[in-house]
């Protein structure tokens, strides 16, 4: 099939693969975007896979606060002490303070949800399934469908980007690790809400978030 230079850039600016590279990738996956940065992960040309493996000790914390409602610190890390002064990468953490805020996530990564809550979502999703009268042979795939929705949910790194919802949290630190050419870590977050865990009015947060960011 033909592939557009237009394509080869989007996957070389969103990889850091050579362009070869990520028009062979496309090729093999028949022009799928996402089919093919997986693709290249795999075989390891991703420059962001092989920097995601590199020490990031250095960094910054930063605090963002929404009308005095919600509150958030957030540490990202990165290899050296320049890049985290410079303008992208500041405005990366407070894109993700951001994130935090609106999206509420509970955890940075799929590894870090405990286990036995995952266990437990699973046996509420398939009991869904078998409720619904879905057949046997196929309830499994439609669980582990669904877990994904779930991850979503309380991952930041699985969330759509709150500016750029068809990209993923996830798609979007690849790229920044691409570009700026060092690893970069969310290492961890807290998120504070005003009367969290106490009966009040439900009121949309993440609707004012969005608001401000101008969304």
């Amino acid at each position: 099939m033909n592939i557009s230079a237009a394509q080869v850039k989007e996957l070389r600016e969103r990889s850091g693969a050579g362009m070869l590279d990520c028009k062979n990738a496309l090729i093999e996956t028949n022009g799928d975007v996402e089919k093919a940065i997986d693709l290249l992960r795999e075989k390891g040309l991703s420059k962001a896979a092989k920097k995601s493996g590199r020490i990031a000790a250095e960094g910054l914390v930063d605090a963002y606060i929404h009308g005095g409602r919600i509150g958030v610190l957030i540490e990202v890390n990165s290899e050296t002490d320049f890049v985290a002064k410079t303008d992208e990468f500041k405005q990366f953490v407070r894109d993700m303070a951001m994130q935090v805020a609106a999206a509420s996530p509970k955890y940075v990564s799929k590894e870090e949800v405990p286990a036995e809550e995952v266990e437990r979502e699973k046996e509420v999703l398939m009991q869904q399934v078998v409720n619904e009268g879905k057949p046997e042979h196929v309830a499994s795939k439609i669980v582990e469908g669904r877990l994904e929705k779930f991850y979503e949910q309380i991952c930041l790194l699985e969330q759509p980007f709150i500016k750029e919802p068809s990209v993923k949290v996830n798609e979007l630190l690849n790229e920044k690790i691409a570009k700026i050419g060092e690893n970069i870590k969310i290492r961890r977050f807290v998120r504070f809400e005003v009367g969290e865990g106490l009966e009040k009015k439900e009121e949309n947060f993440a609707e004012e978030v969005a608001k401000q960011m101008g969304m």
